[in-house]
C-alpha cells in the first residue's frame, strides 16, 4: 500500500485507520523510494493493536524499463539503505525535471514547481510520475490521470522519459542490508518473465503472484514459477486511495488481495539480520 509520500492518497494517519475500518490486522505500508510514512504509521498502527510491516517498493531499472522491487521487514533506519533512497528520489527529481521541458515542447506546459516544493517540504518524500499527470490534469491538458499518461506520459509518448537507476541485483543487495525480503512487484504488470531465473540467481526471495492487476492465469503461472524457482511469494491489494479517476478498479479495494496463511509464514522465513555499517578506519 501507498501513502502520501510517494503516490498514494492517503496521509499514513489515514491509511492505518482505513485498515482498521477494513477489519485487516496485518499489512505493509511499501512507498515508492522512500520510508517516510514508516514512522508516523506505527504510531498509529500500534494503538489500534494492528501489525505493520515496513516495507518499500524500489525503482530498478533494466534494459531501459522499470522493475520494481518490493522488500518487506527492512530496517527503516539503516544507514546504506538511507542513502541509497535519498539518491533515488534525486533521480526521480531530475527526471520530473526533464519529463517538464518535454511537456513543454509538445504544447503541453506544465509548471511543476509547485509539485516539487510540496515534495521537498515534507522530508524523505518522493515524488513520480503520478504527480505529473495529475499536474496535467489540473492544468487542462489531460482529462484523467490515465489519459495524461496514454498520450502523454507513457513508453513512446512525446513525454516520455526513460528512468536512470541500478539494476534489481543492487536493490535485492541493498534491502537484505536493511534486513528486508526482496520480492518482485507486480511481475504479471513488468512483463519480464524470461528475466526470473536470473533475478533469482541475483538474489530475488518472492514473486508477488497474489496482486490486483493479476488475472487468475497470472496468479496460478506466477506461483509455479516461484515454485520452480525456489521462491516465495508475496501478495497485495497495492492500494493508492479511493481514486475515482484510476482505471484499476481493483487497486482501490484496500485488503482485497491478501496473502495466504503458508504464504505469509514461507514469506517471513526469507527474513535476515541487516548488515551493521562499516566503520571507516
Amino acid at each position: 500500500m501507498h501513502t502520501t509520500a510517494s503516490d498514494g492518497r492517503c496521509s499514513p494517519a489515514d491509511l492505518v485507520a482505513w485498515v482498521h475500518a477494513a477489519g485487516v490486522t496485518t499489512f505493509a505500508i511499501t512507498d515508492h523510494d522512500t520510508v517516510a510514512a514508516l514512522a508516523e504509521a506505527r504510531v498509529h498502527a500500534e494503538r489500534l493493536r494492528l501489525t505493520l510491516v515496513p516495507g518499500v517498493e524500489v525503482t530498478a531499472v533494466w534494459q531501459g524499463r522499470d522493475v520494481h522491487v518490493l522488500g518487506y521487514w527492512i530496517d527503516p533506519a539503516h544507514p546504506a539503505l538511507g542513502a541509497f533512497l535519498a539518491g533515488q528520489r534525486a533521480r526521480r527529481v531530475a527526471r520530473a525535471r526533464a519529463i517538464g521541458a518535454a511537456l513543454a515542447q509538445a504544447g503541453a506546459k506544465v509548471d511543476l514547481e509547485p509539485l516539487l516544493a510540496r515534495v521537498a517540504a515534507r522530508a524523505g518524500a518522493a515524488v513520480g510520475r503520478p504527480g505529473v499527470a495529475q499536474a496535467l490534469v489540473s492544468a487542462g491538458h489531460a482529462s484523467s490521470v490515465q489519459d495524461a499518461f496514454d498520450r502523454l506520459l507513457g513508453e513512446g509518448c512525446p513525454a516520455y522519459v526513460s528512468r536512470t537507476g541500478v539494476p534489481p541485483n543492487d536493490v535485492c543487495a541493498i534491502i537484505h542490508a536493511a534486513g528486508g525480503v526482496a520480492s518482485l512487484a507486480h511481475p504479471g504488470v513488468t512483463r519480464r518473465d524470461d528475466c526470473l531465473a536470473q533475478w533469482a540467481s541475483d538474489g530475488l526471495d518472492a514473486l508477488e503472484a497474489y496482486h490486483s492487476d493479476h488475472s487468475e492465469a497470472d496468479q496460478v503461472r506466477y506461483l509455479e514459477r516461484a515454485q520452480q524457482l525456489g521462491l516465495a511469494v508475496s501478495g497485495g491489494s497495492d492500494f493508492h486511495g479511493d481514486d475515482p479517476m484510476s482505471h484499476r478498479s481493483r487497486r482501490r479495494v484496500l485488503g482485497g488481495v491478501p496473502l495466504p496463511e503458508p504464504a505469509w509464514h514461507a514469506l517471513q522465513a526469507r527474513r535476515s539480520t541487516p548488515s551493521a555499517p562499516e566503520t571507516r578506519r
